[in-house]
């Protein structure tokens, strides 16, 4: 059944959470795991057991252990014919559900048929120990079974149990009372997890030369290429345009490669004999981690690699020892770049590859995973609509992900995790999902987490060492409009170990100095951006549990780059939004050359004449200005964190084909009729930016065409007019000059005529290229 979708409201909400079972005392917090709401549990380690009786007709048992605290029972893995078996397992079940007033641990044989009944230890909860970390831990004690008239046999079993909150050590690895509907296989799915991205290399191969190259057809000048390999990419240089056995290239050629090495960097030599036809010359192996390792942008030395050919002999691949032919490559590491797996905008993390680069750290982030409310159902369980809602964060090169909460609309997560901050100016991404792999479904690893929303925060917007606890709305943009899937409470805080040393962070480029000492192009980055995403989306899903691809990619914002017609009005508008500030200006300094205020206009007349009589305070009065707007301005300060904004985003009005467009696949599998009207929208739109592009080409042409004579009557005149203009200036002092411009700027209305300047006439008859253009 469906609930009910709940009124829209897509603000930021300030909430005022029980943190750290104390709370928050003027931005202060009053205890240690100070950022999440404290949860008690009970905890049960089953440790061994010893002496069990034999229940097979084998002589031995096959023991296994079940606790059972009301509804919920959790149980440990069987061993095979073991009479003294140790499991060493934790059970976590949250007091918050707690339904009974005793816990039974019952002791079992498995069976075929049904499992045998060993023995049992009842606690009563009242009389259980509470631990409060970080106490050291509760040393397990031996306890002998009863039977079920409660008489004691001669079996024992050694197992702890407490009262004890989610900052317990044995918290992270516990088996939880939310999953006790989860199918054995998946158990490990909703465990909370830190993972690490895998640390990434650009690799440089510069290809230079190649001597000695044997084609087979010798009577035809070869046309020669490398090509190289490294694992899923494939790069090749252009054909040599030095056409012999000896061909000549001194290209780059950059890949993405992740530690710890697993693929070889193949290169091989081919001939373009004829059309779709490439013939090996020649090929090599090289291993990554026999490269040098480039910190700086000095050249590394060169070497000579022998290229290997195979001919085949009976059927067979062989090599051919008699080839010695060789290539010439120049092969490093390139550690002073930052290898960018996110997108540039939303940055975690711009320190380069080389630790020996790296600066020290400038403060920390903590950041409490609260809970969420109002989830939508996001799949069918059992007939009803349910959501496995779990949370993922990711700042720097560490992701972690927080335990899976089983069918709750509503879960509370309350873990707290930290980061070291390098850059102030980076952003943490928070993604919330619902786990699509628990009760024993997807077999065949088919089904992908559904996305339940994201959220951004940058840490430059966050005042130090306070505490934002905010409710975030989880926004996702369907193929039918966006919706609000619910809300994450977040507790937020950033605290600054060196105010020097972050302020001294607002100096430095934003990257690493190889990408201004050797940029790499556009095209290069996206491309190698591309592959990035690619390995650590890999390296992750081979985790345990793992992090799986659509989830990475989901946070790397795999697909930012594609055309959406709604992101590109977004961007329109957010430019003229920028513009509205200047135009704004122009609009009111136009009000005030035609006298719409007077009183104002005579002010202005005042101010200017000061001024002029006194140059030297104009930079002072402009910087003194902006000082008492940044001052005024103060007062509205932003109090809140940035998120996600659907007007900005033209989320909240776009056209149903807009979107439809933008969730397209690529290559488009939408019908020919509408692809066409989609082309022609887009060549439409396009055009409008054409003319826009042109225009603004031919007023930068025209600059160009005063002093270029291609109007040989209008560069006369502009050049006889500086000479005027310049002998004008030199015997007239300047104060005369810019008092007589500015009154003539701020004349009256009944001095202006309302058709252009002769200047503006004088521009806009200069000739531009466009003549030019067919």
């Amino acid at each position: 059944m469906q609930r009910p979708h709940p009124p829209e409201d897509f603000a930021l909400k300030e909430t005022s959470p029980h943190l750290g079972g104390g709370g928050i005392s003027g931005d202060k917090l009053t205890s240690t795991y100070d950022l999440v709401e404290q949860m008690q549990y009970l905890y049960v380690r089953v440790v061994k057991a010893k002496e069990l009786p034999a229940k097979d007709v084998t002589g031995s048992c096959d023991p296994y252990v079940e606790v059972k605290l009301g509804n919920y029972k959790g149980q440990t893995r069987h061993f095979e014919k073991k009479q003294n078996p140790e499991w060493n397992q934790v059970f976590a079940f949250s007091k918050e559900r707690i339904q009974a007033s005793y816990i039974e641990v019952v002791v079992k044989d498995k069976d075929l048929v049904k499992d045998d009944f060993i023995g049992r230890i009842m606690f009563d909860l009242n009389e259980i120990p509470k631990r409060v970390p970080p106490d050291s831990p509760l040393a397990p004690q031996w306890y002998r079974l009863e039977d079920r008239k409660g008489d004691k046999i001669k079996a024992e079993l050694m197992l702890a149990v407490w009262m004890g909150t989610q900052a317990d050590e044995a918290f992270p690895e516990a088996w939880h009372s939310d999953a006790a509907a989860v199918s054995s296989d998946g158990v490990s799915n909703i465990r909370s997890k830190v993972y690490l991205s895998p640390k990434l290399w650009y690799v440089r191969v510069n290809v230079i030369e190649a001597q000695d190259l044997i084609p087979t057809d010798k009577g035809r000048y070869p046309e020669v290429y490398v090509k190289a390999i490294l694992g899923n990419q494939a790069l090749r240089t252009r054909i040599s345009q030095s056409r012999s056995i000896n061909p000549m290239w001194n290209e780059d050629l950059m890949f993405v490669a992740a530690e710890p090495f697993e693929e070889h960097l193949v290169l091989s030599v081919e001939d373009r004999v004829a059309p779709n036809k490439d013939e090996v010359l020649g090929r090599c192996v090289i291993p990554l981690h026999n490269m040098n390792r480039r910190l700086d942008h000095k050249a590394v030395n060169t070497r000579w690699f022998n290229l290997e050919k195979h001919i085949i002999v009976d059927g067979e691949k062989k090599k051919d020892i008699k080839f010695a032919s060789r290539i010439h490559l120049r092969i490093c590491l390139d550690g002073g770049y930052h290898v960018l797996d996110e997108s540039t905008h939303y940055s975690s993390d711009l320190r380069p590859t080389a630790k020996q680069l790296w600066k020290s750290s400038i403060g920390v982030l903590e950041l409490g995973v609260l809970s969420a409310q109002g989830l939508m159902p996001m799949k069918t369980h059992n007939g009803r609509g349910t959501t496995d809602a779990y949370c993922v964060a990711k700042y720097g090169q560490k992701w972690v992900r927080t335990r899976t909460i089983i069918d709750s609309f509503a879960p509370k997560w309350n873990e707290q995790y930290t980061w070291e901050v390098y850059d102030p100016c980076t952003v943490i991404t928070i993604g919330v999902f619902d786990n699509c792999h628990l009760h024993g479904a997807d077999k065949n690893g088919g089904s992908k987490d559904a996305r339940i929303g994201k959220v951004r925060i940058r840490l430059s917007t966050l005042e130090t060492d306070r505490v934002y606890t905010h409710s975030y709305p989880l926004l996702v943009l369907h193929s039918s409009g966006v919706k609000k899937m619910g809300e994450i409470q977040l507790a937020v805080r950033f605290t600054c170990s060196s105010l020097i040393n972050m302020l001294h962070i607002y100096s430095h480029p934003l990257l690493p100095k190889m990408h201004y000492l050797h940029p790499l192009s556009v095209t290069q980055l996206d491309s190698l951006r591309h592959q990035a995403t690619q390995i650590v989306s890999m390296r992750l899903s081979r985790a345990e549990p793992p992090l799986r691809k659509e989830v990475v990619e989901y946070m790397l914002d795999v697909d930012s780059h594609m055309w959406s017609m709604r992101r590109s009005k977004a961007n329109f508008f957010r430019i003229m939004g920028v513009l509205s500030g200047i135009i704004a200006v122009c609009k009111w300094f136009d009000q005030i050359c035609h006298w719409k205020n007077p009183l104002t206009t005579v002010l202005i007349h005042i101010l200017f004449l000061i001024l002029v009589l006194y140059p030297e305070l104009i930079l002072p009065t402009i910087f003194l200005y902006l000082f008492l707007i940044g001052v005024w301005y103060y007062r509205w300060r932003p109090r809140h964190p940035p998120h996600m904004d659907t007007q900005l985003s033209h989320a909240d009005k776009v056209h149903p084909d807009e979107l439809d467009e933008e969730f397209d696949t690529f290559p488009t599998s939408r019908p020919s009729d509408i692809v066409r009207m989609r082309y022609d929208r887009l060549r439409s739109v396009a055009g409008r930016i054409q003319t826009v592009v042109g225009d603004l080409a031919t007023q930068g042409e025209r600059l160009q065409s005063l002093l270029s004579w291609r109007d040989p009557r209008a560069t006369a005149l502009f050049v006889i007019f500086c000479l005027i203009t310049a002998i004008v200036l030199y015997v007239t002092p300047f104060q005369v000059v810019a008092l007589l411009t500015g009154l003539y700027v701020l004349r009256h209305p009944r001095f202006r005529h309302k058709l252009p300047s002769v200047p503006l006439n004088f521009f806009r008859r200069l000739p531009a290229r466009t003549d030019s253009m067919l």
